[in-house]
């Protein structure tokens, strides 16, 4: 009976090694979802080349000081959202770029690298634009943190934003040390308080995927004063933008 115990033991042990490496080796699979088609053809795309990949940028340009970049979800095809940020800022020009490995972009995306496709993207734009909004959604929401944490950002708007993406999975896979095994963790409260640029959390009341808590402690870290929060009741995490109130919140101004 020991040694069967034993071997029950240890069986149970290499399994669960197995499913932890697994895990590891495909965690990337769980975070990005590229769209495999077009969910909205874009009037105007652009390339921006960086280190290892180059990257599509759809756009609507606009000469003047005033310009809004827009980073994605995880599964977003970014064009989509171009219609709703036209009506939001008319007088903006408008750059959304698909991350590494989305619809024409070439190479595979991590967090590292998309927070430096996103500043460099930023360092293009504001060549020619004074004053840049930018806004994160979801995946995006720990990405426009960084960048938001050194560049002068005009304003920042975060939508359905987390704290910690570590956590998030911690919480999604309790049975495995998920904080030592991933590798974007995108902590967006470790950024935030070097935060200067006025900022709106906006989050959906009745976000199935990002609890309330977690968007609490990350307007918790954030300097006194910097950023607020709006709650859209009602909204779901991938139908906020859906939302009568949507648009009016992306104008918000303090």
């Amino acid at each position: 009976m020991p040694k069967t115990l034993g071997f029950i033991l240890l069986a149970c042990l290499g399994a669960y090694a197995a499913a932890g490496l697994a895990l590891f080796v495909a965690q990337r699979s769980f975070i990005y979802y590229p769209p495999a088609t077009p969910m909205f053809p874009a009037p105007l795309t652009s390339t921006l080349e960086v280190p290892g990949a180059v990257l599509r940028v759809s756009e609507r340009p606009l000469q003047g000081d005033k310009a809004v970049i827009y980073l994605g979800g995880n599964a977003e095809d970014v064009s989509a959202s171009l219609p709703l940020l036209n009506v939001a800022f008319p007088d903006h020009a408008l750059y959304l770029p698909h991350y590494r490995g989305y619809l024409g972009s070439t190479g595979t995306p991590n967090e590292r690298a998309l927070v430096a496709d996103a500043l460099a993207l930023f360092d293009r734009v504001a060549a020619g634009h004074r004053e840049i909004v930018v806004i994160g959604r979801s995946l995006g929401s720990g990405i426009a943190v960084q960048v938001a944490a050194v560049r002068p950002v005009k304003k920042l708007v975060l939508v359905t934003p987390f704290d910690s993406l570590a956590a998030l999975a911690a919480r999604q896979f309790p049975y495995f040390p998920v904080r030592w095994l991933l590798r974007d963790k995108y902590e967006s409260w470790r950024h935030a308080p070097q935060v200067k640029a006025p900022t709106l959390l906006l989050v959906a009341g009745r976000d199935e995927i990002i609890p309330a808590q977690s968007s609490a402690r990350l307007l918790s870290r954030f300097p006194a004063g910097v950023a607020t929060m709006q709650v859209i009741e009602g909204a779901g995490h991938n139908t906020i933008s859906e939302a009568p109130a949507y648009v009016p919140a992306l104008q918000w101004e303090r």
